[in-house]
């Protein structure tokens, strides 16, 4: 997800996101291993096994680079939506959109047809998100980002929480920890979802008995468009500023600088 998105991410998840845990279930601060130990504890409450936690936590360290940019990135998103589409709405992104679209027809028409979501607004997400799968996906070991974030008192809730939801990632098989791999706040897949995400709207929509949000195309559009539907996507309606399914985005993206562009990209997608 784009970096200078972040901030307004993290704002959504703190609002929408609820996971079993209770609240600061460790100690943030302090020795590092114990607060380890403790999430471990957690984990284990929760059902993940010992031995998903021992494989995951084994030599994890503090990431300063993750603490780093986590706080250069606490601003707000200041682009203007026309500063902000242009750089991002460009000829290249939307050629190859719609040869994917061709490529996926059959898949896309399933899932809007199932979901709601029209193929043209899956597609832009999943061409912002990661190129539609051939860009930077992140390669930070998640657990070790998020572990890092949540050992960091600022929001060690919302972060105790996603690392407990990557716990379960690796617990359900969905992905293995060397493809356990992220940005900086652990966002991980082709449409950039953090493990709370993964846990609550992902689909195996391959139907292989695991989600693989970074290497199944069936599974990424269908859980991308499992998000929307679930936080109250209107199959058929408009969705541009202003209207009930641009505020059902907001679990998305909270900042309307960036749906707007996620609708301008659908339209040109559209031929509008």
């Amino acid at each position: 997800m784009t970096q200078k998105l972040l901030a307004a991410i993290i704002c959504a998840l703190i609002s929408t996101f609820s996971l079993s845990a209770p609240a600061s279930a460790a100690q943030c601060g302090g020795d590092f291993n114990a607060f380890l130990s403790a999430m471990g504890r957690e984990a284990q409450a929760q059902g993940v096994s010992r031995g998903v936690i021992d494989q995951a936590f084994a030599g994890v360290t503090p990431d300063p680079a993750v603490l780093s940019f986590d706080r250069r990135q606490r601003g707000t998103f200041k682009k203007s939506f026309e500063e902000y589409a242009r750089t991002r709405v460009i000829p290249a992104r939307i050629n190859r959109a719609k040869t994917l679209m061709v490529k996926h027809a059959a898949l896309l028409g399933r899932i809007e047809r199932q979901f709601g979501v029209p193929k043209e607004l899956l597609m832009a997400i999943w061409t912002m998100e990661s190129d539609n799968g051939t860009g930077d996906m992140g390669k930070l070991p998640v657990v070790r980002t998020i572990a890092t974030l949540a050992h960091d008192c600022r929001r060690t809730e919302l972060f105790q929480k996603e690392l407990i939801a990557a716990l379960m990632v690796l617990q359900r098989g969905h992905l293995p920890l060397a493809d356990l791999k992220g940005a900086f706040a652990g966002e991980l897949g082709q449409t950039q979802f953090l493990p709370s995400s993964y846990i609550k709207y992902g689909v195996d929509y391959d139907g292989n008995g695991h989600i693989d949000l970074r290497h199944s195309v069936p599974d990424v559009l269908a859980s991308t468009a499992n998000l929307l539907k679930v936080n109250g996507w209107q199959a058929g309606a408009p969705y541009g500023e202003g209207t009930a399914n641009f505020q059902a985005m907001r679990e998305w993206n909270r900042s309307e600088v960036y749906r707007k562009t996620l609708h301008y990209f659908a339209q040109k997608l559209g031929g509008e």
